[in-house]
């Protein structure tokens, strides 16, 4: 109960033999188990809780576009000579690369669901200081308030990754299968992405109530609505237990075998993070601008509810991509998935690249807002909805938070250095606006390219029981080298000797039927 304990039995299933543990699972689905029947509420609670929190992600990391907006608009010079300037947009990522790294450790040497109800503790606290960010009066103060609260919020974003989304992963195997792909980016990606839109809508919908005008009012507030969805997650998170699989196969109280686990995934591992890099290296930095390329296109003095409006507009073009996408991850595997919708988007965007400068004037805005919309809604349909799922499937759950983890910060890190180096991509246009706004698109399709023939080249297959698969693929390693799988999934104090002859007896099977890692 409340997150902070076990299942009931847990010791009973780690020490049960394959046949017993697959009729307790039984009791747990409708019907005919995992491959029967079909998914129910009850299932997905679990879910659902673990993988939602990512809304926060897209709403906190969108929002502040359209709160920099605001504060050039409101403090003007004051604004663009402050230091601020430079990091608040970005700050965040930094705090989400700590903390990806420090609660990708923690889900798997302490706990998935504790560690989720830290972090979301953590995002709840600093973005109600955000959004109440003061200095004694002075603007520069308060901006630098507003930066150091927004590197915190960050630290909680961050821990939503390896414990939410792994959380999420293993807890789908306990879905129909055929389906857990699309339920996995349903509360997942396209989590993210709805932020994405609402961050885009909130400061839309108070512009409007405030009359584009008191404007501390509307940026104070649209951060402050961040606060919401994580307070309310919260309180459904206290009820989740740890996901079965981490309960078996943890490496909780045993030592991790680093050198064994980059031997086994190490290239894999690179593949994953390389691809993740170069997503979030366009998808952020596209997302973060995108109100300023509707801005560029409108006249300087055009009301915040016009910028914010088809910024709204544009993001809703994610929701089609990630929600028609999920399907089709099932359908052709997240590797077809993924190539398929990288592949695509390249193509638009060297067509938007192409035709920029019939497509970035006033009364062409909606033909703008269209190709660029597909653009992204591609983007989510392939690497968008997939890589995630990709990084939480190919590898075994004892080192599955920090595999997870590090990959996700690396992409994180790609988002980072996107919004440092796209001003300097756009600076290569000479002073020519229409140049500095094509080249991105150039680079970035280019890019896309790059993804789709990694994925194709150098990453597995992932069916429906990839976890279940590589968790004893990786037991059968660690045992050819030595290493006791005995004491995965122990808790602490229990000894090797108490697992008795009937997991002994599952292992041997386990390692002469399954082969080692390719």
């Amino acid at each position: 109960m409340f997150g902070f304990g076990q299942r009931k039995a847990e010791v009973e299933t780690t020490a049960q033999p394959v046949d017993q543990q697959q009729d307790a699972n039984v009791d747990t689905l409708v019907n005919e188990g995992p491959t029967g029947g079909k998914t129910n509420w009850k299932n997905l609670i679990p879910v659902i809780a673990c993988g939602a929190g990512l809304f926060s992600d897209g709403y906190i990391n969108n929002v502040i576009g359209s709160v920099v907006t605001i504060l050039d608009r409101e403090y003007q010079e004051v604004w663009r000579n402050s230091n601020a300037k430079k990091y608040v947009g970005d700050i965040a990522f930094a705090g989400t690369v700590v903390g990806m790294l420090l609660f990708g450790y923690l889900s798997d040497k302490w706990s998935r669901t504790n560690s989720l109800l830290v972090s979301t503790i953590i995002l709840i606290v600093f973005a109600a200081l955000a959004a109440g960010s003061y200095y004694k009066g002075d603007a520069v103060g308060m901006f630098n308030i507003l930066t150091a609260w927004r590197f915190f919020v960050g630290l909680g974003i961050g821990g939503e990754y390896p414990a939410g989304s792994v959380g999420c992963a293993e807890n789908t195997g306990e879905l129909k299968s055929g389906q857990r792909n699309m339920w996995f980016i349903l509360f997942t990606n396209s989590m993210i992405d709805w932020g994405f839109v609402i961050g885009a809508f909130v400061p839309y919908v108070v512009s409007a109530a405030c009359h584009n005008g008191h404007l501390s009012t509307i940026w104070r507030t649209s951060l402050g609505i961040g606060v919401v969805f994580p307070l309310v997650l919260f309180v459904l998170r206290l009820f989740v237990s740890e996901p079965e699989e981490f309960q078996k196969n943890s490496m909780k109280n045993a030592r991790t075998p680093y050198l064994l686990v980059l031997r086994f995934y190490g290239f894999r591992l690179f593949i994953v993070s390389l691809i993740w890099f170069i997503y979030d290296f366009s998808a952020y930095s596209f997302g973060i601008y995108s109100p300023k390329i509707v801005a560029n296109i409108y006249p300087a003095d055009s009301p915040l509810t016009t910028i914010f409006g088809w910024n709204t507009v544009i993001n809703l073009f994610y929701i089609p991509g990630t929600m028609l996408g999920a399907p089709v991850s099932d359908l052709l595997g997240p590797r077809y998935a993924l190539a398929l919708g990288v592949f695509a988007q390249a193509i638009v965007g060297f067509i938007m690249a192409a035709c920029y400068s019939s497509l970035a004037q006033p009364g062409r805005v909606a033909a703008f807002a269209v190709v660029y919309g597909i653009f992204q809604s591609l983007g989510e349909l392939g690497p968008g909805n997939n890589i995630g799922l990709i990084a939480a499937k190919t590898c075994a759950t004892g080192i599955r938070g920090q595999y997870y983890g590090l990959a996700a910060a690396v992409g994180k890190i790609g988002a980072f250095v996107g919004t440092w180096v796209f001003p300097y991509i756009e600076a290569a246009g000479g002073g020519d606006e229409r140049l500095a706004a094509q080249y991105p698109f150039w680079v970035s399709s280019s890019l896309c390219v790059l993804s789709a023939v990694l994925v194709l080249f150098c990453l597995p297959h992932i069916g429906q029981d990839t976890i279940q698969a590589e968790d004893a693929r990786f037991r059968a390693f660690l045992e050819e080298n030595g290493y006791d799988t005995r004491q995965l999934g122990l808790r602490k104090g229990e000894e090797i000797g108490e697992l008795g002859e009937a997991e002994g007896a599952e292992e041997v099977s386990i390692e002469k039927k399954v082969s080692p890692a390719q």
